[in-house]
């Protein structure tokens, strides 16, 4: 079981995406943390800095969302 973070503590970044509004990594536990614009707050587990890193450089956050994040790590509804 993941450690317990308070993912709202996690700074986050805005990012320019139509369905994304801001992300935020958290070094020590690996927590993801994807806003998106309709409100929704998830935490993904496991995710390496790395993915994060090349999430916010990614030409369609959105995009590099639904097909290196979504389905591949196991998450939480914030």
């Amino acid at each position: 079981m993941p450690e317990l973070v308070n993912v709202q503590a996690i700074p986050r970044v805005e990012v320019d995406s139509s369905n994304v509004a801001e992300v935020g990594h958290d070094v020590g536990t690996d927590t993801l943390v994807v806003l998106f614009h309709n409100g929704g707050m998830y935490a993904y587990d496991d995710v390496p800095r790395a993915t994060y890193d090349e999430m916010i450089a990614a030409e369609s956050v959105g995009k590099f969302f639904n097909t290196r994040v979504k389905g591949k790590f196991d998450f939480r509804k914030v």
